[in-house]
C-alpha cells in the first residue's frame, strides 16, 4: 500500500470518496493548526472539512455536518 493519501476522503460508506482499506490505518487530520478527531470528510485542495454537528441526525439517520473552511493537513499516524 502506498503512503500517499487522497485529496478527498470520507468515513461515510455511501460516499464515492469512501475507502475502507485506507480508513483501517490511523489517519490524522490537522485543521487550522489543531489536530481534529471528529472529521467526517475532508478535501485538501478545496480547503475544508466536515464535522458532526452534535448528536443531530438527518432523516436518513446520518449525522448532520458542518462545513468548516481553512488549511487542511493529513498524514498517516502509524508510521
Amino acid at each position: 500500500m502506498t503512503d500517499t493519501l487522497p485529496d478527498r476522503l470520507s468515513v461515510n460508506p455511501n460516499s464515492p470518496f469512501y475507502d475502507d482499506a485506507l480508513l483501517q490505518r490511523d489517519i490524522g487530520v490537522r485543521f487550522k493548526g489543531e489536530e481534529r478527531t471528529n472529521v467526517e470528510e475532508y478535501c485538501i485542495s478545496e480547503g475544508w472539512i466536515r464535522v458532526a454537528a452534535g448528536k443531530a441526525l438527518d432523516r436518513k439517520g446520518n449525522p448532520m455536518t458542518l462545513l468548516l473552511k481553512g488549511p487542511v493537513e493529513v498524514w498517516i499516524k502509524d508510521e
